[in-house]
């Protein structure tokens, strides 16, 4: 039997960036996906998905063929056609189960991490092996491929290497990825999910292309407008260029780069501030509720009251408009709990948490 799994992930700074190719931090968190299989004598693979009472099967391809898909986001097909583009060979059969902790289309990345664990899965049975296959950042590269190129979705890669990689996690997308990872002692979070079904296409479309006109715009008069070096008080000079829509993203997009940056320094520093760090979170959070509008009253609701019994600082997780909220609480994280559940939420205490991995196979270590 072999046995994979991966993380999800909070966004501690940088919300709606990675697309920008501004600088994100997240951190994986110790709620997981997990996949077992084991070998079959038919060549096709079955997927057993108790979690949601389904069940995906497909016959291993010729050479030089991909698998057709015949779902909108078909991320099983996907991971394994471009898994075997770069060189991965699954000759034998197999029958899967997958099950997970995290928390479904609530933002806390449980589609990528599932990706991820089905990624390495097929990396660890491939016939031909290769250095790489075992390497965290090119599983979350694969896993980037499968779920967003490969079907033209607009979201970033941020995800993909939060889970791969996992642990607290710098991402620099400016020309090439820069991945730098941390590792602090944090102690406890508490995500709470509302339990609001979220539209992440939307929200994404809306946000990113909001940002993407706003540069175009300007660009048209001031060709050497620079998103990763304009600052808080330039950027009012282009206001009567844009929508007040466009405006309100793009002052987003500028404060929140400047926030993630500041926080870059907190990992950096001898000392971690964990109050300063509370602070940013809630100056973050408000720029995402004001500017972005990606909250919902019932997040807010759920932050205030977990800001109230004693959290540090806390913000919307993922693309917004439901799902997931997180709070900062390395004190008394049980009242936080049951101070978010008051507010209709669902709780769980998390901690940070090592990225995607595979268990050793029995009798061996």
């Amino acid at each position: 039997m072999i046995k994979t799994s991966a993380p999800g992930r909070i966004c501690l700074f940088g919300e709606h960036q990675d697309y920008l190719h501004l600088p994100v931090i997240t951190s994986a968190i110790d709620l997981r996906i997990g996949i077992e299989g084991n070998p079959i004598p038919e060549k096709k693979i079955v997927l057993d998905l108790p979690d949601i009472g389904g069940q995906e099967t497909f016959r291993l391809p010729e050479e030089g063929t991909d698998i057709p898909y015949v779902l909108e986001r078909d991320y099983f097909r996907s991971a394994f056609n471009v898994a075997r583009r770069f060189g991965v060979k699954v000759e034998q059969g197999w029958k899967c189960r997958v099950h997970g902790e995290i928390p479904i289309n609530s933002g806390t990345s449980s589609s990528s991490a599932l990706i991820v664990a089905w990624v390495r899965f097929l990396t660890k049975i491939s016939a031909v092996q290769k250095e790489e296959f075992s390497d965290p950042a090119f599983i979350g590269k694969i896993a980037y491929l499968a779920e967003v190129e490969e079907f033209g979705e607009p979201g970033g890669m941020m995800d993909q290497y939060a889970t791969a990689v996992g642990g607290v996690l710098f991402q620099d997308f400016s020309e090439q990825v820069r991945l730098e990872k941390f590792s602090p002692t944090l102690g406890t979070f508490v995500l709470g999910d509302s339990r609001q079904a979220k539209d992440t296409k939307g929200i994404l479309k809306r946000v990113k292309f909001g940002v993407l006109q706003a540069i175009e715009k300007i660009k048209h008069k001031e060709a050497a407008f620079d998103l990763k070096t304009v600052n808080k008080i330039e950027i009012e000079r282009y206001a009567s260029l844009l929508t007040k829509d466009e405006f309100d993203v793009l002052q987003g997009a500028v404060l929140n780069r400047d926030f993630t940056r500041e926080a870059l320094k907190l990992f950096q520093a001898p000392t971690f501030d964990a109050h300063r760090f509370g602070v940013l979170m809630n100056a973050h959070q408000e720029v995402l509720a004001m500017l972005l509008k990606i909250s919902t009253p019932k997040i807010d609701n759920m932050l205030q009251a977990a800001l109230k019994a004693g959290a540090y600082g806390g913000k919307i997780n993922g693309s917004g408009g439901g799902g997931c909220m997180f709070v900062y609480a390395p004190e008394n994280p049980q009242a936080v709990a049951e101070a978010i559940e008051r507010e209709g939420g669902k709780a769980y205490i998390i901690q940070t948490a090592s990225g995607v991995d595979v268990q050793p196979e029995e009798g061996k270590k």
